[in-house]
């Protein structure tokens, strides 16, 4: 599956810290055998994704569409089409479906949200 992760408040907290079980969780993905995207409404993420470290679990970042989503994936280069998607902007999961994640806005060394994320994405059925 394509699944598509947005940045802010999903991956990262308002301080750039990552949130917690994000390289473990990536990293099982691609063990199951899914591909991983990150996208974002401020665009390309690539710098967050390296000092995090994250880039050999990523296949590609992209502007996510804030609006007149599906129309406007070709307009922002995305090349792909998600399959499921991981945000806290509940308009996406709605667009293109996926979970809904409790934003990360603090330092929460506690937040189990990933082990969640990851639940749903492997119960998942396309």
């Amino acid at each position: 599956m394509n699944v598509f992760f947005d940045v802010d408040y999903t991956l990262i907290n308002m301080y750039g810290k990552l949130r917690p079980w994000v390289r473990e969780v990536f990293q099982q993905l691609r063990l199951d055998g899914h591909t991983i995207y990150v996208w974002s409404g401020v665009g390309v993420r690539w710098p967050v994704i390296r000092q995090h470290h994250l880039e050999e679990f990523v296949a590609d970042c992209y502007q996510k569409p804030l609006d007149d989503h599906h129309r406007r994936l070709p307009d922002l280069g995305v090349k792909v089409l998600p399959d499921f998607c991981i945000d806290d902007y509940e308009e996406i999961i709605a667009a293109f479906g996926g979970a809904v994640v409790r934003p990360y806005y603090w330092n929460d060394l506690l937040d189990l949200e990933m082990h969640r994320i990851y639940a749903r994405i492997s119960s998942h059925r396309r």
